[in-house]
């Protein structure tokens, strides 16, 4: 499994990094992002924090461990530079907290991640339009599909509007805890949920996560991490 998408208590989730780290190993997670909430205040901090504990995990365990950010609330004219000092500080991973239908998001947050080409993932971007995720398409920036409650009611436009704008998908859980985590009989059923195909399923699960670590610049050819779990 691979998730781009977690939080720990250097924002809004109850476990350390390193504690979230182990927890996806044993669940057997082949790579995790651990992004937490970020603005300008916290942002080198949280980044420099981040840095250190996956890099230990990463030496010590058979897991990618990649430290990032989720850009949150922050004004929509300053995500891309909030992104790219995120990048100059050791973020491997930025994704742009989305608009959500479940909170009160800028208008315009989505434009302006898809836009950016320091950002990654656009997080759960809610009733994201088709020149917005055209624009994800054209710099490389991934949809998310999410797994968690709220941000995932608008999963099914979401597919299908990347799907009509050439955009790539990756499905996240969103972690703040350990029960949300994910496992492969979840995923599925959220991917088919969200109105995929077989392929589709696949592509979303398995090519799209290859996809994006390359893109991040880490060979998508992982060892499993069961032997060391």
């Amino acid at each position: 499994m691979y998730d781009f998408h977690t939080h720990t208590f250097l924002s809004d989730g109850v476990l350390s990094p390193i504690e979230l780290i182990r927890r996806a190993l044993v669940a057997g997670y082949r790579a995790i992002g651990v992004t937490d909430h970020v603005g300008v205040g916290n942002l080198e901090y949280v980044v420099k924090t981040l840095v250190k504990d996956c890099a230990e995990a990463c030496k010590r365990w058979e897991i990618l461990a990649i430290p990032g950010v989720e850009i949150t609330h922050v004004p929509k004219d300053d995500i891309d530079m909030v992104a790219r000092t995120a990048k100059e500080l050791g973020a491997r991973l930025v994704t742009v907290h989305g608009e959500t239908i479940v909170e009160p998001v800028e208008p315009g947050t989505n434009e302006a991640a898809a836009r950016s080409k320091a950002v990654d993932v656009l997080a759960h971007p809610g009733l994201i339009t088709f020149d917005d995720a055209r624009l994800a398409s054209e710099n490389g920036v991934f949809l998310e599909v999410s797994a968690r409650k709220g941000h995932s009611f608008t999963n099914g436009h979401v597919v299908r509007t990347a799907k009509a704008a050439g955009a790539s998908t990756v499905l996240d859980s969103d972690a703040h805890e350990p029960g949300d985590l994910l496992n492969p009989e979840l995923t599925r059923k959220i991917a088919k949920g969200a109105g995929l195909n077989d392929e589709e399923v696949h592509a979303l699960l398995e090519l799209n996560p290859q996809s994006l670590l390359t893109r991040l610049g880490f060979d998508a050819a992982l060892p499993s991490p069961a032997a060391k779990a």
